[in-house]
């Protein structure tokens, strides 16, 4: 038997964790770990308390047409990697990675080009998180140094890496 590394680890409790997602179009997955532990995860979903788009069964980006990246204020989800950094303190966070999944409904694929909105990714950054790894494919994924970002970029991530 394979020991599965750290990274695809970590990958495959983020992709359990988007499970309780509850977007019609697509569900993300998150979960920071400091020093070996996972300090929280979070999920694509409404605020606490009201209606997610699975229980009120539309989805006004959806029904709009507004395609991918854009017009978010329209969304009633708040962000898997939104949910991960709130659920924790920023002392707590300090020097962290986030592992981020993310797949569409419709299909169960992984979402083609996954990451972090621009918003997310100063959130990410305000909360002291030094890296990121988004899963491309079960054998796949891309690792980014949150310093090296230029927000408002549509430069890749960084280096894909098999595992």
């Amino acid at each position: 038997m394979t020991r599965v590394g750290k990274r695809n680890y970590y990958l495959d409790i983020a992709e359990v964790v988007l499970e309780r997602g509850t977007c019609l179009r697509r569900n993300y997955g998150a979960v920071v770990v400091k020093n070996d532990q996972i300090i929280s995860s979070g999920y694509t979903g409404a605020p606490r308390a009201r209606g997610n788009c699975t229980d009120i069964g539309t989805c006004m980006r959806k029904v709009l047409s507004i395609p991918r990246g854009e017009r978010y204020e329209l969304c009633r989800s708040v962000h898997a990697e939104a949910n991960a950094i709130i659920h924790s303190a920023r002392k707590d966070m300090l020097n962290s990675t986030l592992y981020l999944v993310g797949k569409e409904v419709a299909t169960l694929q992984y979402v083609d080009g996954c990451s972090p909105c621009s918003m997310c990714k100063r959130l990410i950054i305000n909360a002291g998180i030094v890296r990121v790894v988004i899963r491309i494919n079960r054998t796949k994924y891309v690792e980014a140094e949150v310093d090296s970002w230029e927000l408002f970029s549509e430069k890749p991530m960084s280096k894909s890496v098999d595992y």
